[in-house]
């Protein structure tokens, strides 16, 4: 049996992976797709103080109160800052980092190092009424959509669980320092379908920081894979499995 953690990225709740977590638990799997603090029904708690750093706590805080090891830590989108924090914090429990169409930073990035077009964002934010909320990604045409689904149900629903998203997550640095963090394997999963204009991803090196070679899988469809091809991604993240 594995342990996965599903981390939702911006905008969205733990709600987001509720097609995924039956299929990997149907696999003799633990599995836990919790809510950030200032999302979904934690949405009360949003304020200019929330950050990546509460987002980080709010990680490593489930696993040692769980008491969780071997922990294979997905985080999509904006929640790859957040697992690297989190593995940088306590590695020794963590087994496999996975990046689901995520932000993939090195030591003392923002948001914005890793995806310049997020300063736009947060020029917005500061120049808005509040000063801080950073509104969801309107939807678009096909086959972008909203986050990638496109589906009118699919999209119905999502709406569902979207919520502002505090500045101060595209502000706080990545603490990735800790030596042992680089001994942890990744994988990257890229979707491939409908990548908005003016993003970018970076290149996946080569070589991972422990010395493995890359593993970087795509999916055909657009960024919310966890709504759009739960089957598909399952069987993927199954391949991390033990």
């Amino acid at each position: 049996m594995a342990t996965y953690l599903l981390v939702h990225g911006a905008w969205h709740s733990g709600k987001c992976w509720e097609r995924v977590v039956p299929l990997l638990a149907s696999a003799g799997h633990r599995v836990s797709a919790p809510t950030l603090t200032g999302y979904g029904d934690t949405a009360h708690l949003l304020g200019p103080e929330v950050g990546l750093d509460t987002h980080v706590d709010d990680v490593v805080r489930l696993i040692t109160e769980e008491d969780l090891s071997e922990v294979i830590l997905v985080g999509h989108s904006y929640a790859g800052l957040v697992i690297s924090s989190a593995a940088n914090q306590i590695p020794d429990r963590i087994a496999h980092l996975v990046y689901l169409d995520a932000m993939v930073p090195e030591d003392g990035e923002t948001a914005v190092d890793v995806l310049p077009v997020a300063q736009a964002q947060i020029d917005r934010a500061l120049q808005s009424e509040s000063g801080w909320r950073v509104p969801p990604l309107p939807e678009f045409p096909p086959p972008m959509g909203l986050f990638g689904v496109t589906d009118p149900a699919d999209v119905a629903w999502l709406r569902t669980m979207l919520s502002d998203q505090p500045v101060r997550c595209l502000q706080q640095p990545v603490r990735l320092d800790n030596p042992a963090v680089n001994a942890i394997p990744r994988t990257h999963i890229h979707c491939v379908v409908g990548e908005p204009e003016g993003f970018t991803r970076r290149p996946v090196p080569a070589i991972q920081p422990n010395g493995d070679p890359a593993q970087v899988w795509e999916l055909e469809t657009g960024h919310d894979c966890m709504i759009t091809t739960p089957v598909e991604l399952t069987d993927l993240l199954l391949k991390l499995g033990y």
